[in-house]
């Protein structure tokens, strides 16, 4: 493999198609159990390689650099092999910045809450901050000491103005699956979910029908694959084609 994608469960994934479209390369889908990724990682046989769940953590320690994002975020999507050397970066938080920009979601000032806390929401936290959320609320099934329980949420923290999904329920093929009811959360009016298929998942769905915004995560995918792009291949691309492929997908579902 030359170039592809490596995470856990990989039968949801746009990545090929949206790559091919990006660039002139085969792209290859490579599903690995974790027995699997320790071997396939020590052996790096590709030039790059983009990662997702649950692997953005457990890549590091076999990368000699992290550029500064992906340092500061502690996650890596983004892989690329000079010379038998592995460098990681993480386009996943210009990829979010760029989708709540296009859709007009603005969390400056604002109280939000994060639902999950693995390598999505660390690139997620990070965008949030730069934009100046005001108040950040991290929740989780479990509480860890720096994220709440979702009785928590529900009884503390409904006065959230914009909820984000970096969670993976409601993600094919477990559609019916939503992680939080929005109803009590009165004061929300932009509800985004970086999940991407479904294109509209089931908390998207409820919050359109109780009049917020409601943005699942494609055009984050297709803006973070844009810029891995550009680091596999060492060369910028038209921003334009971000918006051109999403249209282009729209027309699939």
């Amino acid at each position: 493999m030359e170039y592809g994608l490596i995470g856990g469960k990989l039968g949801h994934s746009y990545s090929k198609e949206i790559h091919e479209k990006l660039a002139d390369y085969t792209y290859e889908l490579c599903p690995l159990t974790e027995e699997e990724f320790h071997p396939f990682m020590k052996k790096a046989d590709f030039k790059a390689i983009n990662v997702t769940i649950p692997y953005k953590k457990m890549v590091i320690p076999y990368l000699k650099e992290l550029d500064d994002g992906a340092q500061k975020i502690g996650a890596v999507n983004t892989i690329v092999n000079r010379d038998g050397e592995l460098f990681g970066y993480n386009t996943d938080y210009p990829g979010f910045i760029y989708m709540l920009k296009q859709n007009s979601i603005d969390v400056a000032g604002k109280k939000v809450i994060d639902l999950g806390n693995g390598g999505a929401a660390q690139a997620v936290k990070a965008a949030l901050k730069t934009l100046g959320a005001d108040e950040l609320v991290i929740v989780k099934r479990i509480s860890d000491g720096e994220a709440v329980t979702y009785e928590e949420a529900y009884r503390s923290h409904t006065d959230a103005e914009v909820i984000v999904n970096t969670s993976p329920v409601g993600m094919y093929p477990d559609v019916d699956s939503s992680p939080i009811d929005l109803a009590p959360f009165k004061k929300c009016t932009a509800v985004v979910d970086v999940i991407y298929n479904p294109i509209t998942t089931k908390l998207v769905a409820q919050a359109r029908e109780l009049g917020m915004k409601g943005i699942t995560g494609l055009e984050m995918l297709i803006a973070q694959a844009k810029y891995a792009v550009e680091i596999f291949l060492d060369k910028e691309l038209d921003e334009s084609l971000i918006d051109r492929i999403y249209q282009e997908m729209l027309q699939q579902f």
